[in-house]
């Protein structure tokens, strides 16, 4: 371990030697959103890689207040040291991004689709950037795809432990070992709400995803597939699964590539989520992932990430 924060250290020190971070705001009608845009000493004619995280209450560094793991500002760095620019930020809602949504309730999918569109936007006329990449991670990969569609202004696009299905029938597939009677009556309210209803009455136990302030975000979400979503791009496209991710099954990123044939599919060895090393699915045995920000990510999955941006044209 002494020697994992030792690298970790020496990296992270050679990493801000040769870069520098620049807050960056986005000015929306309901507030400011703001961003960090790490650029390296070369500050002409760079590749930009825009981030975006997971779902949740996740911020630009890809942590929540209740687990760290610095996923994203540790891609920015690596990024960094190649020369490469990034663009990460908080959600509206989220961290610096708070006041940007007042009430949850407000809230919905294609919002976020939207921020990010305007963020390729913003960063489109920036004429330091020849070049510009969107990576999604989880959740943000399907943000990540819609936003890129139609968008001369995205050259490439990951999708970074990206699902392929919609997002109800993933949450159906979390719920598959609950007892018949609680399975029948929270699909039912999950069908429900994807046709349109709003669910009254909803059992405390499921107000994580169906709070009634929550519903339309859901509904929002529900109606896009990852497959078709995916098929709209006209750009390259690479896409990044762990086989060890308790999260998002390695045939997620399968359906992904067969509804996309033209993209790269790296499968990488023993990374899970947070895209750190695991040889373990044991969700216990994981949790280190998830909340030790000294372990760095997966090397395999800095090579593939890197070498696709590489060849990005």
């Amino acid at each position: 371990m002494r020697n994992i924060i030792l690298f970790l250290f020496l990296f992270l020190t050679c990493a801000s030697l040769f870069s520098q971070d620049e807050p960056i705001v986005l000015q929306t009608t309901t507030g400011k959103i703001d961003g960090t845009l790490r650029l390296p000493i070369q500050k002409e004619r760079l590749t930009l890689v825009i981030l975006h995280q997971g779902s949740g209450p996740t911020d630009r560094n890809g942590n929540q207040e209740d687990y760290e793991s610095n996923s994203l500002k540790y891609i920015a760095d690596v990024l960094a040291a190649q020369g490469i620019a990034s663009l990460r930020y908080d959600k509206r809602g989220i961290g610096e991004s708070k006041a940007a949504m007042e009430d949850v309730s407000d809230m919905t999918f294609d919002i976020y689709v939207n921020d990010l569109k305007e963020w390729i936007q913003l960063m489109g006329k920036d004429k330091r950037f020849t070049k510009i990449i969107v990576a999604g991670h989880s959740e943000g990969s399907l943000i990540g795809m819609i936003a890129s569609q139609n968008n001369k202004k995205v050259n490439a696009f990951i999708s970074i432990t990206g699902a392929g299905r919609p997002a109800d029938a993933i949450i159906k597939d979390q719920l598959s070992k609950a007892p018949e009677e609680i399975k029948k009556s929270v699909f039912e309210m999950l069908d429900r709400v994807k046709k349109g209803d709003t669910v009254e009455n909803v059992p405390p136990i499921f107000y994580m995803i169906l709070n009634p302030s929550v519903q339309p975000y859901m509904r929002s979400w529900f109606k896009y597939d990852p497959c078709v979503e995916i098929k709209k791009l006209n750009q390259p496209v690479l896409i990044i699964q762990g086989n060890k991710d308790i999260q998002v099954q390695e045939q997620e990123a399968i359906l992904l590539s067969k509804a996309y044939p033209k993209a790269q599919l790296k499968i990488i060895t023993n990374m899970c989520h947070p895209l750190k090393d695991s040889e373990t699915i044991d969700k216990e045995l994981q949790k280190p992932m998830y909340s030790d920000p000294s372990l760095p990510l997966n090397k395999q999955f800095v090579t593939e990430l890197l070498q696709f941006i590489s060849t990005v044209k």
